[in-house]
């Protein structure tokens, strides 16, 4: 292996805003059909079971799409949306406690041939990875064999790397909740700034440096 995998005390921990904020700039590692990658995550959003009406767990919910949830920090939950969709997420906290960091974009590093053969593309944009759907089909992520797995695993991963500080982290609203009522403007959004490896751009999205914490706690 290249790094050392994150340990399960960093999924573990209580806070999913946090442990969204230090995924950035990790090292996103699969071993799926033979075939090996590696992709710096650059943009992620965080969903808390407890305080969050965009999350699928809210109020405690359990079906059995969202029971892995539930499980112990450094799990995978992948669902399967739109009829065509697989999106890959980080379940964080104790065993229990429903929360998960949704990862929306990497930068493709290791087996970058092999991503493009699977997004059907000739050349290595942004357009390969740069949201929660096609760095799924990229990196061969798929719900049935790939939902519930143990990230310090060895088929999906991710390795320690520096972590960024906040002047390189931009703060933004998460996409597509807008059903989530006063929740649908949680600052619970990252990505890394100044890359092109983002899905999507908001007006008003802010540096982390510009923030206080308690605009963005939970």
């Amino acid at each position: 292996m290249s790094a050392k995998k994150l340990s399960r005390e960093f999924y573990e921990r209580a806070d999913v805003v946090t442990v969204a904020r230090d995924l950035l700039g990790k090292i996103l590692a699969t071993r799926i059909d033979g075939v090996f990658t590696t992709s710096l995550i650059t943009e992620v959003e965080a969903y808390s079971g407890s305080n969050d009406k965009a999350c699928h767990t809210h109020n405690g919910l359990r079906t059995a799409r969202t029971e892995v949830m539930y499980h112990q920090g450094g799990t995978t939950y992948v669902y399967f949306v739109y009829g065509m969709h697989h999106l890959f997420n980080v379940v964080t906290n104790k065993e229990g406690v429903a929360d998960a960091v949704l990862v929306r974009a990497v930068q493709p590093l290791e087996g970058l041939e092999y991503m493009l053969q699977r997004r059907k593309l000739a050349k290595a944009d942004k357009l390969l990875t740069s949201g929660p759907a096609t760095l799924c089909q990229a990196l061969g992520i798929k719900t049935k064999s790939h939902y519930g797995l143990d990230l310090l695993g060895d088929t999906i991963w991710i390795e320690e790397a520096a972590g960024l500080a906040p002047y390189e982290i931009v703060v933004s609203t998460r996409i597509g909740v807008e059903y989530a009522e006063e929740h649908t403007l949680k600052p619970w959004r990252f990505y890394k700034a100044g890359t092109p490896w983002v899905s999507k751009k908001l007006k008003g999205d802010r540096l982390l440096s510009d923030y206080e914490p308690s605009d963005w706690a939970g």
